[in-house]
């Protein structure tokens, strides 16, 4: 059995590396792509064409940069919860436990309240990075959360 992870020095942020790099990388390439396609299209296209293909190719960044911002940010107070549409904050009474299994995408944190909300912030994909990170993060709501030991 392996030895209980101690709780990382607060505030800490953990994001995905990989999940991060391909969005920004994607959405680089997307927007010069669509820049260079705008100015050398054929002639039939008109300047709203072009503005149109770049408008495309900045919607598609965007969206990217929705998934390359995720991440799960704990403080004193609680964590916070970055995931692609919504931010959600905690404070660390409401928060009972956060678990990862095997294929799992993200670590699912359980509150108090009933509810289940996932962490995109820490990737499963990532393997051991995933599971350290779950592990710290399982040892704050263990000396913080609702379920702490007293």
């Amino acid at each position: 059995m392996s030895e209980p992870v101690q709780p990382p020095s607060l505030p800490v942020t953990w994001r995905p590396r990989r999940g991060r790099i391909v969005a920004y990388s994607s959405a680089a390439l997307i927007v010069a792509g669509a820049v260079v396609m705008a100015i050398f299209i054929a002639s039939p296209f008109q300047l709203p064409d072009r503005l149109a293909i770049v408008a495309f190719g900045c919607a598609v960044a965007f969206v990217l940069h929705l998934l390359g911002r995720v991440r799960v940010e704990a403080d004193e107070e609680g964590i916070t919860l970055v995931n692609a549409v919504r931010t959600h904050r905690y404070s660390w009474p409401e928060v009972i436990e956060v678990t990862l299994l095997v294929g799992d995408p993200w670590p699912r944190i359980d509150l108090s309240d009933g509810r289940t909300i996932g962490a995109m912030g820490i990737q499963g994909s990532e393997k051991a990075r995933a599971r350290q990170a779950t592990a710290e993060l399982e040892a704050l709501i263990r000396e913080r959360g609702e379920a702490r030991d007293d």
